[in-house]
């Protein structure tokens, strides 16, 4: 396994070479006392005592580093914030592993930050957000952040009087065999406190999901059957790798986990193929694939991904014996998605969605939401909060409210003034365009892998078909042309060059305008004068100096205590939509609007590490780069909570930038080392090297 600290070493370890191990400074090194050198380097430089060191410090950023190595070792001092956070960074690795000196090179303090970043992602950050559902990793996969249930130290009791156990998962029906392993987990290892619980058979109604909110789980993902020394039959399991986003989020999103594959393909495939593999059996076992898995999940969805990413590792993999198979499943899973909850009526019911606010939000999410009706009750918003979601007051508007903001969530905008109080009425661009993609890539799979004869085997079957029906690519071709029609008809504006979202209440267009107007282009569905118009007009909408924003400014509007800033609205820009766009651009020969718009994304991330002591968050401000990863809105900003060094990054964020770097060219990426903007880089001839 590789080393998560690989470039923090001791007297008896070697060295790992960078790419900066040139010339005979770069060479020098000093063993060092951890516990002191960190100590006297964060008492001169950490001057606004946050256990990091940022350009907001206002120490000499020159710190003799020599003067802790004996006196016959190298001496040079460490100078600017860039190399001063690496040095706290390292003396923090160092200290995790229990080292009492350490030997810091040079070159470790002067590694370029792409390089630095790009090493750090790869070599550590993916493995520090890889989860198991098993014996060996139930206790870190299991906690929920977001509901505050925190595992308790194995071994430790609780003082209430009836206390809740400190881990609790769920298994579906069809799981018999995970059933018994994880109740064999929780008899040999009572120290978890891990309850283990049976979902119910039959449909899963949002009155159970409620009921079940004051209890919430993990929810099992998919294992495999592995001989294991001197355990029991029951526990000959282990559980499928998967990806969690990082910070308060500790469990496998649907469309965070696609974007992080992307970045994860050259070297953590056996995760990749984790991923695919758990969506499987989220499709099976679950209906879809869930916004999340967790039990306050169960009645809802996220961006529909799969056959892209099943596409993306059957590339990777197609020299492996599985491969074939783990396409098939993938295809015949996202078949059935596709019929059973995407394109099903009715899409929205209250039966099949939830009931009152989301569990895993704060009440303060919706401080706007609910004060009239604190207010009105002489409550609490906690109060009134908890009064709706029990019951005890009934109003109308809110359930209205609710219905639109779980469709937000679905979406996986939330939240945005584009879709806030109307969603649930909204065909979007973006879900169609993901629809779009579906379609295409189930017809050219069928076509190109399986002689275009699919046959449909038990498990897979929809409605009233029979076990080993026969599917061919033409009726997918015949709903990606259907589908492409109807956004040409209900989307494009061609006066304004923009694709917009449909209100199927009102019949009209909406007004408010997204970057996801881009993504035609990624899936295909525009033709070459809508993708010019979209250039021309759309595209400056939202192109910011840090690269796009979620929607146009005027979406946005003037931000007041009625309209609070959100998340998914300008000026924050995101890693998907980044991603998205690039590939769009470029599948339409607009190279060079893309290889603008990847350096302006990477180029602010790195300027965001370099500065910001190996910041990577999960969103930006992309109108300014100084400090563009510091985001007021709703959830603030995840990627932040970390003193000394990062050791996660953010999952999608990290994603972005193993891919986006991996389409520059050598010019480029030495620009970006630099700190050069694409201002001054676009002027150099070398730019078109990008």
């Amino acid at each position: 396994m590789v080393s998560t600290v690989p470039t923090v070493v001791n007297d008896s370890t070697p060295i790992v070479s960078t790419d900066n191990d040139e010339g005979k400074s770069n060479h020098e090194s000093v063993s060092v006392n951890v516990e002191t050198a960190m100590r006297h380097l964060l008492e001169q430089e950490d001057t606004d005592r946050n256990y990091l060191i940022t350009i907001d410090d206002q120490g000499p950023k020159d710190f003799p580093l020599g003067l802790y190595g004996s006196p016959e070792q190298s001496k040079f001092d460490v100078q600017g914030v860039y190399q001063l956070s690496n040095l706290l960074q390292e003396l923090f690795l160092a200290q995790q592993q229990g080292l009492t000196t350490a030997t810091i090179k040079r070159s470790q303090l002067e590694e370029d930050p792409v390089h630095r970043l790009g090493r750090l992602i790869t070599t550590s950050w993916w493995d520090n957000l890889t989860r198991r559902l098993d014996a060996d990793g139930i206790d870190r996969a299991a906690p929920d952040n977001l509901t505050g249930r925190i595992a308790h130290a194995e071994g430790t009791k609780s003082t209430a009087s009836k206390p809740e156990p400190a881990l609790r998962i769920y298994v579906p029906p069809g799981a018999p065999q995970q059933f018994a392993y994880y109740s064999t987990v929780a008899k040999d290892r009572s120290g978890l406190e891990l309850d283990v619980q049976w979902l119910p058979d039959g449909e899963v109604t949002a009155d159970f999901i409620k009921s079940i909110n004051s209890k919430p789980g993990i929810l099992a993902l998919d294992m495999e059957n592995v001989q294991l020394q001197g355990q029991p039959v029951a526990r000959q399991m282990k559980g499928l790798p998967f990806i969690v986003p990082g910070d308060q989020f500790n469990e496998l999103y649907n469309w965070d986990a696609c974007f992080c594959a992307l970045g994860m393909l050259d070297n953590h495939l056996p995760v990749v193929k984790g991923i695919v593999k758990n969506f499987v059996f989220e499709i099976k076992h679950y209906g879809k694939i869930l916004n999340a898995n967790r039990s306050y999940y169960l009645g809802r969805a996220q961006p529909p991904l799969l056959t892209w990413l099943a596409l993306k590792t059957f590339h990777r993999t197609k020299h492996e014996p599985d491969a074939l198979d783990i396409l098939r499943a993938a295809i015949l899973a996202a078949r059935k998605e596709y019929h059973v909850w995407w394109t099903s009526k009715p899409r929205l019911d209250e039966e099949t969605v939830g009931k009152g606010s989301p569990p895993e939000c704060r009440p303060t999410v919706f401080t706007h939401v609910f004060k009239p009706y604190a207010d009105k009750y002489d409550m609490t918003l906690q109060e009134v909060s908890d009064a709706y979601n029990n019951g005890s007051i009934s109003e109308p508007d809110l359930d209205v409210f609710f219905d639109h903001d779980r469709a937000v969530r679905e979406s996986g905008h939330d939240t945005s003034n584009r879709v806030e109080g109307v969603c649930a009425d909204l065909a979007t661009v973006d879900l169609n365009c993901l629809l779009f993609q579906i379609e295409n890539d189930i017809a050219s799979t069928i076509s190109t892998y399986f002689d275009d004869n699919l046959a449909i085997p038990e498990g897979y079957v929809i409605g009233g078909e029979k076990v080993g029906t026969v599917e061919t690519s033409q009726i997918w071709r015949e709903r990606v042309e259907r589908r492409r029609a109807a956004m040409d008809k209900y989307f494009w504006n061609e006066t304004k060059g923009i694709y917009l979202d449909y209100n199927t209440v009102n019949r009209e267009q909406s007004t408010a305008e997204s970057v996801t107007s881009l993504w035609p282009l990624w899936c295909g569905a525009a033709n070459k004068s809508q993708a010019e118009r979209l250039v021309d007009l759309a595209l400056p909408k939202f192109e910011c100096i840090g690269g796009l924003s979620s929607t146009s400014e005027s979406t946005r509007g003037i931000v007041t205590d009625a309209n609070p800033q959100k998340q998914w609205d300008y000026p924050y820009g995101w890693a998907p939509h980044q991603v998205l766009a690039w590939d769009g651009l470029k599948s339409y020969d607009f190279k060079n609007e893309a290889d603008r718009l990847i350096y302006r994304w990477l180029h602010m991330m790195t300027e965001t590490f370099r500065n910001w002591n190996g910041t990577v968050v999960e969103k930006y401000d992309v109108t300014q780069l100084e400090r563009s990863h510091s985001v007021d809105a709703e959830y603030g900003n995840q990627g932040r909570n970390f003193k000394y060094a990062p050791q996660e990054g953010f999952g999608w964020t990290n994603g972005s930038y193993i891919y986006g770097v991996s389409s520059m060219g050598d010019e480029a990426r030495k620009a970006l080392a630099e700190g050069v903007s694409w201002e001054e880089f676009s002027k150099r001839d070398v730019a078109g090297s990008t």
